[in-house]
């Protein structure tokens, strides 16, 4: 009788854990056969191999296809290669797809209640107040405080290059994009530029490393849909940290905004206009309109913005700028003529580095494209259908609930948009090369209501920081420097390199200061 009881139930579970196996098979879409449960994600659930790996390698596999299918666990997922099915989704088609599908119980992990991990109305109230944060004047004003935070930084690597000291450039990016985050966002001296054993350095790192508890259950997370309002993947360590440094700003600011015109005042400021009114993207009354939803700017809600700009703020920005320096260090001409431009700039601003220098440097702006191209920060974009959606170019149509991967690093090397996509070259990135290429070839910030709201932000953060370095120091390639990196498989939408970008730094002998 034992044993027939374990039969019945291996025979249930297998059967669960193929439910949905023949999708792909059933609408005609070429794909891979799945492992039960798995499906054909394993080795990504398990971090053996990055999900951007993973997409590449479908991408790199089926180049006659439009989409391909595949399975994430027991979940359909389409992986989109045609730009112009992209751009429908990304914006034409965007009410069917504006979920990211990375949302958690926001009761038992409140933090996860931020603008990049928020779904369906929570994220459009968010996104129509927090918008407004990174306007054209503000960016202006923020600049003083990029200025004094690349000074520090050139203090630290006066110090590396005066020994000729090898040091991995993504650390000493990190530390300069989290003081940034500090001074602009919180209004609150980091202290990671000249201490790299800061307490806000050591969180991002432990952000980004996770915990134990979150390496075993995420992956239970991902392959169970059912369990996912029930578990809690994440310990409290970080919440309680956030949760403090957010309580000690509004004490200190009394609750009110006090004229910053940072990013806590933005958010003191929706908590004083009270609750958040807007129309839902997900509910429509009986004639058809949309409904009024609501939104409390409360401690919990200000906590998590808080969070998500804290995190995205540094790591997307120093995954850039450090990249752009690691392949600078390897291609010495094109630096030497990016170092030249920002030298005859800065002259004709009294060698003062300001907003409008920043923008008069076009080549060193488009070495920052191209590297951006070559490692864009975000290697996947990720998105999920919400209603029953037709596709008439594949005669297909996509239920609720089927997950949509872009593969951003793997379009951004196709031969097909970039010739030689392996040789780094700015000049791609002229207005007239631009111009001649799809637009949806290119998704560093992604596109559409869901592009990355702090593009903009980033931007000049790192063009300045990028300025202030190139300006006084020379980067070489170290004795332990890889020219051709390997992705941390612990990357899943962010990249990161396996081993670091370690750099040597050298003083300039000839700057025009």
């Amino acid at each position: 009788m034992f044993l027939i009881l374990v039969i019945i139930l291996l025979t249930a579970a297998y059967f669960y854990s193929v439910r949905n196996h023949d999708y792909w098979k059933k609408r005609n879409i070429k794909y891979e056969t799945p492992l039960p449960l798995l499906g054909n994600c394993a080795r990504s659930l398990f971090r053996l191999q990055s999900l951007i790996d993973l997409s590449n390698n479908f991408y790199n596999k089926y180049t006659d296809e439009k989409v391909i299918g595949s399975y994430r666990g027991t979940t359909p997922e389409l992986i989109v290669r045609d730009l112009d099915l992209i751009k429908k989704i990304l914006t034409v088609d965007f009410p069917y797809f504006y979920n990211r599908g990375m949302s958690r119980n926001v009761q038992l992990e409140p933090l996860f209640g931020n603008l990049f991990h928020a779904e369906g109305d929570r994220w459009k109230l968010l996104r129509q107040r927090l918008t407004p944060a990174f306007t054209t004047a503000k960016l202006r004003a923020m600049f003083p405080l990029v200025v004094r935070c690349a000074e520090r930084l050139q203090d630290v690597v006066t110090e590396l290059a005066s020994r000729g000291a090898t040091y991995d450039a993504r650390e000493l990016m990190a530390r300069f994009t989290t003081e940034f985050i500090g001074a602009c966002g919180f209004g609150i001296e980091m202290d990671t530029i000249n201490n790299e054993r800061s307490r806000f350095r050591e969180l991002g790192i432990k952000i980004f490393k996770g915990s134990l508890r979150g390496r075993i259950l995420l992956p239970i997370w991902e392959l169970f849909p059912e369990v996912r309002k029930f578990l809690k993947v994440e310990t409290d360590d970080v919440k309680n940290v956030i949760m403090a440094i957010t309580k000690q700003i509004r004490q200190q600011r009394n609750y009110q905004p006090i004229g910053r015109h940072d990013f806590v005042d933005l958010l003191l400021e929706l908590e004083n206009k009270g609750t958040i009114v807007g129309e839902s993207i997900e509910k429509v009354d009986k004639d058809g309109k949309p409904e009024l939803v609501e939104l409390e700017m409360d401690l919990k809600c200000q906590a998590a913005q808080m969070f998500v700009f804290f995190v995205a703020g540094f790591e997307t920005s120093s995954v850039a700028t450090s990249f752009t320096l690691h392949i600078l260090a390897f291609n010495p001409e094109t630096q030497r003529r990016v170092q030249d431009e920002i030298d005859t700039v800065l002259k004709k601003f009294n060698n003062i580095l300001c907003y409008d220098a920043i923008a008069n440097m076009n080549l060193l702006d488009m070495a920052f494209q191209e590297s951006m191209r070559m490692l864009s920060p975000v290697g996947v974009l990720n998105r999920v259908c919400v209603r029953e959606y037709k596709i008439p170019e594949l005669g297909i149509t996509l239920d609720p609930g089927v997950k949509i991967l872009i593969p951003v690093h793997a379009i951004h090397m196709d031969k097909k948009y970039y010739d030689n996509p392996e040789e780094f070259r700015p000049e791609r990135f002229t207005p007239e090369a631009k111009k001649m290429r799809h637009k949806f070839s290119y998704l560093p910030f992604g596109e559409g209501p869901r592009s990355c709201v702090g593009e903009r932000l980033g931007h000049m953060l790192s063009l300045a920081g990028l300025a202030a370095f190139l300006h006084r120091f020379t980067v070489e390639p170290a004795a332990s420097s890889r020219r051709n990196l390997k992705l941390n498989p612990w990357s899943h939408t962010s990249q990161s390199v396996a081993g670091g970008l370690p750099l040597n730094f050298k003083l300039r002998t000839h700057t025009s200061s």
